[in-house]
Parts: C-alpha cells; structure tokens; sequence
C-alpha cells in the first residue's frame, strides 16, 4: 500500500511542472507557440528535399535544401543583434507574417524549372528562423513569470525535440497524400497562429537597448 501511494505521489509530482505552466496564461500561450512553430518548421524540411526528389528525381539536388534552410546559420551571431535592436514581439510577428505569405508562394512550384523558387524560399526561411529563435527566447524570459521559468524552458525543450521526431513523418505523410502546396499551406498556417499567440501575451518589453561600440564588433562579441 506504501509503495502503491509512493508510486501515485511520484506521478502526481511528474505532472505538476505542465500543470504549472499551463495555468499560468502567458506561460501556456508561450508554450503553445513553440509547439506550432516547431511542428511547422519540423514537417517542411523533410517533405521539401522529397519534393525536390520527386520534380529531379536527384538525390543530390534535394539534399541542398537542407544546405539552404540551415546555412544561415553561419552567420546567425550577425542575424541575432537584430533581435537585441528591436522590440521582439513587433518583429516576431512581423517575421511571421513574412513567412506566412512567403510558403504560398510554393503554390507556383510544378515542374524543374520553379526549382530556384523553393531554395529561395527555404534560404529565407533560414535566416528568419535565426532571427526568430533568438527574438522568441529573449520574449519568453521577459512573458514568463521567473518562478516558472525552469519548469518552461524543460518543457519547451521537450517539445522542441518531440516536434523533431513527430512533425517530419506528418510532413512526409501529407505531401505523399496532397503534394508539397499542401505541406507549405501547414506550415504558413503554423506562422500565422504562432503569430497570433505573440499578439495576445501580455508582455510589456523594456525598450531595446542600442550597445556601444559598432555593428561588427558588437556581432563578434556575441
């Protein structure tokens, strides 16, 4: 009976860290936020490099959208300062609002020769997806109430890397059934409501802070 008890009393504690943040409002929008952002960013790198497989059938070709979505991030200190520059809600929902409308564009995307439309497309996305880490991060710790900031940042790690695994076969799984428009329709809609939950969290953001010194050496101290 005592171990039946101790076993109930462990689950139950298991369970508090989610139920902690999801009664705090802010906390839980925030939470939301990254499950759909990482459910969208997740599911369109797979099914872009099969959609490029299937319009070339070379396997090389769609391997470089993998090479497209994540070379920005090479230069990802020099796109992170424009986080530190701005407020980071405006530009979390400026950023999304772009890439919602860009992903339509894949609507174009029939044949070989609108193959330069998905690179460019996913280069963009690369880079925006720097730039929204670091704004999302920064926006979190300053929505989220410090005592719940632990008990947040494991259970947005959780997430992220549980979208890693779940969002690419959903990915896989629509485009083998509607096709590549309908994975970039997914996605813009996660943009979008992603969006929708930086414009209801109640955060009010000090005023960014311009560092001294110049761009380069700013970017090159991190």
């Amino acid at each position: 009976m005592t171990t039946a008890r101790t076993k109930h009393s462990a689950g139950r504690d298991g369970h508090r860290p989610l139920v902690r943040v999801l009664r705090d409002r802010d906390a839980a929008l925030c939470l939301g936020g990254v499950v759909v952002s990482g459910f969208g960013t997740s599911a369109l790198w797979l099914a872009a490099g099969v959609w490029v497989k299937d319009l070339t059938g070379s396997d090389g070709l769609a391997a470089l959208c993998m090479l497209a979505m994540w070379a920005p991030t090479l230069v990802g200190p020099a796109l992170g300062t424009l986080a530190d520059r701005v407020r980071r809600r405006p530009l979390l929902i400026a950023t999304g609002l772009l890439m919602s409308g860009l992903l339509l564009t894949l609507f174009a995307v029939d044949s070989r020769e609108e193959l330069w439309l998905v690179y460019a497309v996913l280069l963009v996305y690369g880079a925006s997806g720097v730039v929204h880490d670091a704004a999302e991060s920064a926006l979190m710790a300053a929505a989220v109430d410090p005592g719940l900031l632990g008990d947040f940042n494991g259970l947005r790690l959780t997430a992220n890397e549980g979208m890693k695994l779940v969002a690419p076969l959903a990915g896989a799984g629509l485009y083998a059934a509607y096709g590549g428009p309908a994975v970039a329709l997914l996605d813009a809609a996660t943009f979008v409501l992603a969006t929708g939950v930086y414009a209801a969290l109640r955060v009010r953001e000090a005023p960014p802070v311009r560092p001294a010194g110049n761009w380069r050496r700013h970017t090159a101290e991190g």
